[in-house]
Order: structure tokens, then C-alpha cells, then sequence
């Protein structure tokens, strides 16, 4: 074999090993392009899950015509399993009353009632 033909198999080997490496890269890249979807469609669900609380606990406080939640925010940590109310109430039996409200409804949460009083 002359020193042409012997570069020209190497040529041919080193492109042979490269497409393995592609292929091995490219099936390697699909699979880390999975596992990023199946996480973020597991965070978009957790964070769904999440808004979906907090639209219920507001609109039971909105609901409730003993509670003036004109003022109150309500938050959910969807990991933590936490409801958090904050803002402001008129007085000091609103501010009880919105927490016995988002606890009914927040079933498996844990309420965090940050309202302050500030009568009108």
C-alpha cells in the first residue's frame, strides 16, 4: 500500500468513526431533548396546578360577602404545598376570616395569612 492509499483509509476511517459519533451524539441529544421536555411539561403542570389554587382560594374570598378581599393577594407555592394571603383587610376578624376561607378551600395546603389591618 502506498502512502495515498494508506491516508485515503485513514480518510474513510475517520469519517466512519465521526458518523459513529454523530449518530451516537444525535441519539444522545434526542434523549437530553426528551428529558428536558418531560421536566418542563412537569413544571408547566406543577405550575398550572398552582394557578389553579390560587384562582380558587380568590375567588372564594371574593365570594364571600363577609370578607372585603378587594386588597388581598393570594400566592401559591406549588412545591411547598403553601397559600399565602397578603395585603390588607379592614379588620382583625376579615384578616381570620380570610384564612378559615383559604384553608377550607386550599384542602392539602398550608395557609400563610400575611394580611395587615388597615380599617378604611
Amino acid at each position: 500500500m502506498n502512502t495515498r492509499q494508506i491516508l485515503g483509509t485513514l480518510a474513510v476511517l475517520a469519517v466512519t468513526a465521526a458518523c459513529g459519533n454523530t449518530a451516537d451524539g444525535a441519539k444522545q441529544d434526542a434523549e437530553n431533548a426528551a428529558d428536558k421536555t418531560a421536566e418542563l411539561a412537569a413544571d408547566a403542570g406543577t405550575k398550572v396546578e398552582g394557578a389553579l389554587e390560587t384562582g380558587q382560594v380568590k375567588t372564594a374570598l371574593t365570594t364571600d360577602t363577609r370578607i372585603d378581599a378587594s386588597d388581598i393577594n393570594v400566592d401559591t407555592n406549588e412545591d411547598t404545598k403553601t397559600v399565602t394571603l397578603r395585603g390588607t383587610v379592614p379588620t382583625e376578624e376579615q384578616k381570620k376570616l380570610a384564612e378559615e376561607v383559604a384553608t377550607a378551600k386550599a384542602v392539602g395546603y398550608k395557609v400563610t395569612n400575611d394580611l395587615t389591618i388597615k380599617p378604611k
